[in-house]
Formats: structure tokens, sequence, C-alpha cells
């Protein structure tokens, strides 16, 4: 038998002194403890109806999930542009002065030429690997991939259609008067 196996079982039961970090976490969990409201009732059971897989051990160790990170970068992205195009709303609005023809064709020009490039390649690289990284249920009536929170899955590109339907090309709402 080894030394250090030697002591390990020699140590087994002993009970060591109280030091000032355990006195403080006791302290700490009896304040806990306190301050719980169901503290004396029954607490209910919490069954689990399914069988941990040692790939979701490996999937909750990593992080979040790609899926997960490309639809925050989306919502970032979508929400930059909605910003940066309400400044130019403004901003073509006030350039146009009074005539809301004039306006119309310079905000739909700038709309045209805006880029969602790189928004809209991470809304295809959604569409098309969603279903496969988030584990998406096939519906056998229809074939293709369950409903989410009742929706499709997938996202619609940005374009100046989406612009439009935001912003429209009305000066009097582009303006807002000053008291």
């Amino acid at each position: 038998m080894e030394k250090a196996e030697r002591a390990a079982i020699l140590r087994q039961g002993v009970v060591l002194p109280e030091t000032p970090r355990d006195r403080r976490e006791r302290a700490s969990l009896e304040e806990d403890l306190r301050s719980i409201p169901q503290r004396g009732q029954r607490i209910a059971l919490r069954l689990r109806n399914f069988l941990p897989l040692a790939d979701a051990y490996l999937a909750a160790t990593s992080g979040p999930m790609p899926y997960m990170l490309r639809l925050r970068e989306i919502e970032q992205q979508t929400a930059d542009h909605e910003e940066r195009l309400s400044v130019a709303w403004g901003a073509v609005g006030e350039g146009s002065g009074a005539d809301g023809v004039a306006f119309a064709r310079a905000w739909e020009a700038m709309v045209a030429d805006w880029s969602f490039r790189r928004v809209n390649d991470l809304i295809e690289r959604h569409n098309r690997w969603y279903p496969i990284e988030a584990r998406l249920a096939m519906d056998p009536e229809t074939g293709g991939y369950a409903l989410v929170n009742g929706r499709d899955h997938r996202l619609d590109r940005l374009d100046a259609e989406w612009v439009l339907e935001r912003l429209p090309p009305v000066l009097r709402r582009a303006v807002v008067p000053i008291y």
C-alpha cells in the first residue's frame, strides 16, 4: 500500500476544523434558506420523461448552438439597418423640402441601392441549416419541417420592399414638424 493511499484511508471520517470561509458559506446558505418563500412546503416532483444523451451533454458544454449565434447576428444587423435607414429617411425628407414627388423618387432610389448583402447571406445560411442544427421535426402530413411557434422557420430576405413597408415614400411621415 502506498503512503498517499494509506493517508487517505486514515483521514476518512476525520472532521477538519472549521475555517472562516466555511463559516461564511454556512451563513450565506442559512440566509438563503430563510428567504425562500416555499420553505416548509412540499415540493412537487419534476418527472423526467427522457434519458439524457451524450450528444446533449456535449452540446451543453460548447455554448450556444450555431443557429442561435446566427439568429442573434441577423437581429443585430437588421436593427442596425433599420436605424441607419430611419436616419437616411429623415435626411432625404429634410433635403427634399416640401416636394413630395422629389422625396419619393430620391427615397426609392436610395432604397434600391441599399446593400443588404451581409444580412441576406446570414438569412440564406439560416434557412438552409436551421432545420438540421435545431433538429427540427418533420411534419408527416406535408413532408416538410414542422412549424416553429406556429410559423415557418424560414426568414425573409431584406430588400427594397421590406424597407418601403416600414419607411414609405410619404414626405409628411418622414419629416416630423418641430414645435
